[in-house]
């Protein structure tokens, strides 16, 4: 392992992206402690510590706690990505932006323009959201969360929060362009990454005041690394569709040119469907933070972990946003025409309709599984858990994320290491992450 670290920084490419990485991440923690003004600290804190099942400490897991401490960066990158899925979305009503992102990188530089429009927007919506929200709110000890409420609050909130989410945004951009990996997931990762010395200075209390038994942590830690395994495998796992090209005289078939595949990842849509489906179902229990009426409180326990229904709810919204997302990254009719204009055809298929419909059946079959595979990784670590009545919250969701990017950023490593002349990180195989976006 040792000399593999040394093979790394020996190359001067790949030493100095790693070193961007790790200063432009260092400029992001730093930031996420950075706290916006007119807040009292520990009245947000005690508020927050009541929020873990609802829609606030959802996203402040993305945000690595500046959420919580309503920092800087409280809102995160989560404008930047709710943007890019909205453009993504939009593809397929508005024709403009269709024949955008089929005209190159002229297309990509205009939507990723778009998209910085748009994180502009939603992140002064959320913040002035936040800041008026904020000032409703009193800690369980009664205190007041905002010290001087009013619309000088909530202007400098709002461009506190708003100026933070645009240069996570750049900082992003940068780590793409000159660091390791996908800039706005490596962003995510971090902030991740960041609560897990808290997690497991928490769980070292608990097993000294005798609240957390020995036998206990070893089933846990044999879950996580079961589900680690699960995913490294899941998110590996492709269908390749082979595809036979040849070579054409007008047409006339001249020969063979040679064979290759189609990959179709067992989850092609990554984790964006379980971000849709636990931000719908957190919205009640988010809602009754601010209500004390009956009905309101009885919605908010149907949409909580405690009930029956609310993993029922989450098996069922993470399928169908998992076919919805494919459906509109995946369109069968252009990779089927894109492999005949590169004089490609899948054996026994004739081009056209026949490939399309041949494509379309073999993804609406990974996706399925992919869908199933989507919602045990977010609801069975819960259920486990509480189960063994383990007095602290293991997320299949953060451990996707964190193993996905890990996964990416080792393969762009690898990348660089064989292009040297050097061994790859791992001793054999591949790994292919993704990126969030």
């Amino acid at each position: 392992m040792l000399q593999k670290i040394e093979d790394i920084f020996s190359i001067p490419e790949l030493r100095k992206r790693i070193l961007y990485t790790l200063f432009f991440l260092f400029v992001y923690r730093i930031g996420a402690h950075v706290p916006t003004p007119g807040i009292d600290g520990g009245a947000l804190a005690e508020f927050f510590a009541q929020q873990s099942g609802n829609l606030l400490g959802f996203f402040d897991m993305f945000t690595g706690g500046a959420l919580s401490r309503l920092t800087v960066f409280g809102l995160g990158i989560m404008p930047y990505i709710s943007a890019a899925i909205i453009l993504e979305l939009l593809t397929v009503a508005v024709p403009h932006l269709a024949e955008l992102k089929k005209q190159g990188k002229e297309g990509r530089d205009k939507i990723t323009r778009y998209t910085r429009y748009g994180t502009v927007l939603i992140s002064s919506i959320q913040g002035m959201g936040i800041a008026i929200g904020l000032e409703a709110m009193t800690s369980p000890s009664g205190a007041p969360v905002v010290m001087f409420p009013g619309w000088g609050f909530r202007l400098v909130t709002m461009i506190t929060l708003t100026t933070g989410t645009v240069f996570l945004m750049w900082l992003g951009e940068k780590i793409s362009e000159k660091g390791l990996g996908n800039g706005i997931s490596i962003i995510i990762f971090a902030g991740i990454v960041a609560s897990f010395p808290a997690a497991v200075s928490k769980t070292v209390t608990l097993m000294k005041t005798g609240e957390l038994q020995i036998i206990t942590l070893i089933l846990v830690v044999a879950i996580i690394l079961a589900v680690t395994a699960a995913i490294v495998f899941m998110e590996t796992s492709q269908r390749r569709l082979p595809i036979q090209h040849v070579k054409r005289a007008g047409t006339t078939i001249r020969g063979n040119a040679g064979s290759s595949y189609l990959p179709l990842k067992l989850n092609p849509a990554g984790v964006i469907p379980i971000i849709f489906a636990m931000s719908i179902l957190a919205v009640p229990s988010t809602l009754a933070t601010f209500s004390t009426n009956d009905l309101v409180q009885k919605i908010s326990f149907m949409f909580s972990p405690n009930s029956a229904f609310y993993y029922l709810l989450s098996v069922a919204t993470i399928i169908f946003f998992t076919y919805f997302y494919t459906s509109i990254i995946f369109n069968p009719d252009d990779i089927a025409e894109n492999i005949n204009k590169g004089g490609g055809v899948i054996p026994g298929k004739r081009p056209g309709q026949a490939t399309a419909d041949f494509i379309d059946y073999t993804l609406s079959r990974l996706t399925f599984v992919g869908a199933i595979y989507l919602a045990a990784v977010a609801i069975l670590p819960q259920l486990i858990i509480k189960g063994f009545n383990v007095p602290f919250y293991f997320g299949g969701t953060s451990l996707l994320i964190v193993i996905g990017v890990g996964m990416d950023v080792i393969n762009k490593i690898e990348t660089h290491l064989v292009s040297h002349n050097y061994d790859g990180f791992l001793k054999s195989g591949r790994v292919k992450g993704r990126s969030l976006i």
